[in-house]
């Protein structure tokens, strides 16, 4: 090794800063609800969730948009712009995953950084520079990074992300490799799977996403697969020195928070089918409930939403957001169901413009008959847990607008 090989020395770790001061706090609560509060929404939360002006009814669920995860986000992201005004800012990534947000916090000057691998950029940082963690967490690599250059961190991980790495973690000291349910190129998901690494680094995990990858690893489980084959399938999704005959014996269940928790479940129980058939009992599974609460909420909202299915649904939120795909999955199993980003999306009574998740694209679809009808109709909204409450307004105007109603009708209805 010469002297150029050699790293440079660890910055001095920086102080905790507490953004969270009243008189901060305070700024930052009037500027968040300028930029993403809604009367209509709340109005129509008073009424348990329903609108009916005419001949149209809007049937809001009981539970959509904002966490308290994503609150609390925004407030440090607000809040470390109030406290460091004139420093350099940089967040990794996007905070959440919703466009209007993130457009927020550029217009507060506050850079992106690349998420997926680090680059040259991060060398460029110093000991001034303010970097925001977002909502999903970090990969530990970055986080060594940052503490290498001395930055100041703004750590806005959602607490049921860390709850989720406390037990991968756990996973590798005893020996057990993870099995996370996720996308594995999901920035939660490669932050849990830096984890699951665990003190040492010879921690173990392999990522699954659907049932058949599930059966994939039962059937290997169960001594029906070809290694070379399985490594292939799971090239991508899997530790450095991942063995599939070696870590599939003790075996840890866990998940991005954001999945459709019927599927993990479904997981866990073909996991756990497959090691008591090897086994002859289920000790070599450990599993444990890692769902957030906030997903889980507006997942059964949306099953109680369509107990009395409206004509149509739309869901509203950015189109790389797994919670608020999990709502469109649920929705178009009963229901014309339309991932919208935003109002703008409902071009006409003719045309709504909306993500598909089976192609991977935004499609332009013409469906009219409900819309263009002079008989009563019911549109159901829901939102994902990182849409904010202005966006869901505007998409309840723009409904009320395409059924020939006056918005302020509607602001006085």
């Amino acid at each position: 090794m010469n002297a150029d090989d050699v790293p440079p020395p660890a910055a001095a770790a920086k102080p905790r800063v507490n953004l969270r001061r009243p008189e901060v706090m305070e700024l930052v609560a009037a500027e968040v609800a300028r930029h993403y509060q809604s009367s209509t929404v709340e109005k129509l939360r008073g009424r348990g969730g329903f609108l009916t002006i005419g001949n149209t009814t809007v049937h809001l669920a009981k539970e959509f948009g904002f966490c308290y995860g994503v609150e609390r986000a925004i407030d440090l992201a607000y809040a470390a712009r109030r406290v460091f005004p004139e420093q350099r800012m940089f967040l990794i990534g996007e905070i959440i995953h919703n466009q209007e947000v993130n457009r927020q916090l550029r217009d507060m000057n506050i850079a992106s950084l690349p998420w997926f691998e680090l680059d040259a950029s991060y060398d460029t940082l110093t000991d001034q520079d303010v970097v925001i963690v977002p909502a999903f967490g970090a990969p530990t690599i970055f986080m060594d990074k940052l503490e290498q250059r001395g930055c100041q961190v703004v750590d806005t991980t959602c607490g049921d992300v860390m709850k989720v790495w406390r037990h991968v973690r756990d996973y590798a000291k005893e020996g057990v490799t993870s099995i996370i349910h996720g996308k594995e190129n999901h920035e939660e998901t490669r932050a849990t799977s830096s984890r699951a690494l665990g003190e040492r680094g010879d921690g173990q995990y392999l990522v699954i996403l659907t049932l058949e990858d599930a059966d994939d690893v039962c059937n290997y489980i169960c001594g029906h697969g070809q290694r070379d084959a399985f490594l292939a399938r799971f090239k991508h999704a899997h530790s450095p020195g991942f063995d599939p005959d070696l870590h599939l014996k003790r075996i840890g269940v866990a998940n991005q928070t954001t999945m459709l928790k019927s599927e993990t479940e479904e997981i866990q129980r073909r996991l756990r089918q497959a090691i008591i058939q090897r086994d002859g009992n289920a000790s070599g599974l450990r599993v444990f409930d890692t769902i957030c609460g906030a997903t889980q909420d507006r997942q059964d909202a949306l099953f109680e939403l369509l107990r009395e299915p409206p004509d149509l649904l739309l869901v509203v939120g950015g189109y790389n957001s797994s919670n608020t795909a999990h709502l469109v999955e649920i929705g178009e199993r009963q229901l014309p169901t339309f991932f919208i980003r935003d109002a703008s999306c409902l071009k006409s009574l003719e045309q709504i413009v909306h993500f598909d998740l089976h192609r991977a694209e935004e499609v332009t679809t013409g469906y009219a008959h409900a819309l263009l009808s002079d008989q009563p109709i019911s549109v159901g909204i829901t939102a994902g847990a990182s849409c904010p409450s202005n966006l869901i307004e505007a998409t309840i105007l723009r409904v009320f607008e395409l059924r020939g109603v006056d918005r302020t009708v509607i602001a006085d209805a």
